[in-house]
């Protein structure tokens, strides 16, 4: 599949070495992407801070256990 640009106003075909660096940025922010996409879920299930705090304070190797599940659950890439 073809693809361009602008240039001046003008619609024009990547060259192959245009085509191959923008297929590499692409694969480049792919990865990116997939490597950070464990953190928001495992944020969300972590909870507040200050509630993990009293968790730990409270219950240390409970609190130990919940993180590790929620870890395992939405392991890094």
């Amino acid at each position: 599949m073809a693809r361009f640009k602008l240039v001046d106003g003008n619609t024009v075909q990547l060259t192959a070495e245009e085509e191959a660096a923008r297929d590499a940025e692409e694969a480049q922010a792919l990865a990116e992407q997939q490597a950070k996409a464990h953190k928001a879920p495992r944020k969300k299930e972590y909870g507040d801070i200050g509630d993990q705090l009293d968790e730990i304070f409270k219950d240390i190797d409970a609190w130990k256990t919940r993180i590790q599940s929620i870890k395992n659950k939405y392991p890094k890439e």
